[in-house]
């Protein structure tokens, strides 16, 4: 498997010993334009979980309408691994791979409520865009509903429609959903 950490790989931990075991994370992969499905891919054959939210778009095409599955977030899908080095050097080594996002020289995750939010997002029936990145508000939790567990902020209300944005703040992206009467709670 190209030297990737498996879940299977994992070193076994009896309970009564005292060592902490490394959990996977959420990481960020920057990949070269147009290439997110090849990384997307590549990863699955490795066995990692991979996610890579898409949105369909009407084509541009002047002959024909067609209805394409384009990255929602362009050159940007999320991996979910115990990123040790052989991981690591495993991810980056692809050839469509620019780098796995990062602050301050260290590698930076995401935290797994955004990814499961934008996972939500993706696989309800409301209709949801790429929305400017918002770095500062008041976090609500969707309490009922398709979105029920979502965490984003509220921003605009017009005639009982809100829009619930879920920001990823590693690269400053997010995602816009339109609410109906979905019950929100504060949420830190």
């Amino acid at each position: 498997m190209e030297g990737l950490c498996l879940a299977n790989d994992q070193p076994k931990v009896s309970i009564d010993q005292d060592v902490s075991v490394p959990k996977p994370a959420w990481y960020v992969i920057h990949a070269r334009s147009q290439c997110e499905a090849k990384v997307e891919l590549a990863l699955q054959r490795k066995g990692l979980e991979v996610f890579l939210p898409r949105i369909t778009v009407r084509s541009r095409r002047q002959d024909r309408r067609l209805f394409l599955q384009v990255p929602l977030f362009t050159s940007y899908l999320f991996v979910r691994t115990v990123l040790e080095p052989w991981a690591y050097y495993g991810i980056i080594k692809l050839p469509w791979v620019v780098g796995l996002l990062g602050r301050n020289g260290s590698l930076g995750t995401v935290p797994p409520e955004q990814v499961d939010s934008i996972k939500a997002i993706v696989a309800s029936d409301r209709p949801y865009d790429p929305w400017a990145y918002l770095g500062q508000g008041r976090q609500v939790r969707i309490m009922e509903g398709p979105l029920a567990g979502t965490v984003g902020l509220i921003l605009e209300r017009r005639e009982k429609k809100r829009r619930l944005v879920v920001a990823v703040e590693l690269f400053q992206r997010s995602v816009a959903v339109e609410l109906e009467d979905e019950a929100v709670e504060i949420w830190s």
